[in-house]
């Protein structure tokens, strides 16, 4: 499948399942939403005791999974993710990268400096997964 028109399939949704590999080589699936930014790198705000979150710092490879809400079709994105510092200050770039996540997602928050706060509280940080290939099922 071409990696253009899977991208322009996922880009149209915002739930899917990242794959990650256990330290044991078996994957690791887990329910997330992810942004699509303009150059095609996908972001996923994760915490960083989860298992996604440490498989993805000992080895980058991952794919997601993406369907369509009647479940007949589907695209698989595989490719490499990269793990920004995990947010340590209500105010640096981890933060404010989870709040452009948070804003492509759901829109303008009610209280940001608490947004922030609990992003630090959290233990958040963002995936900036990069599609290389893709498979699937499309209509």
């Amino acid at each position: 499948m071409d990696l253009s028109t899977a991208m322009d399939f996922v880009r149209a949704g915002r739930q899917g399942v990242l794959t990650t590999i256990r330290r044991g080589g078996r994957p690791q699936l887990s329910n997330i939403l992810y942004t699509v930014d303009d150059v095609g790198v996908l972001r996923i705000s994760v915490t960083a005791p989860r298992a996604k979150t440490k498989n993805l710092a000992r080895d980058p490879r991952a794919s997601l999974y993406a369907c369509r809400d009647d479940f007949w079709a589907y695209v698989v994105l595989d490719g490499t993710a990269e793990l920004t510092p995990v947010a340590a200050d209500p105010n640096d770039a981890t933060v404010d990268d989870l709040v452009a996540v948070y804003r492509s997602l759901s829109g303008e928050h009610d209280d940001w400096d608490a947004y922030r706060a609990a992003m630090v509280r959290d233990e958040r940080l963002v995936v900036r997964f990069r599609p290389e290939r893709a498979y699937g099922m499309l209509p």
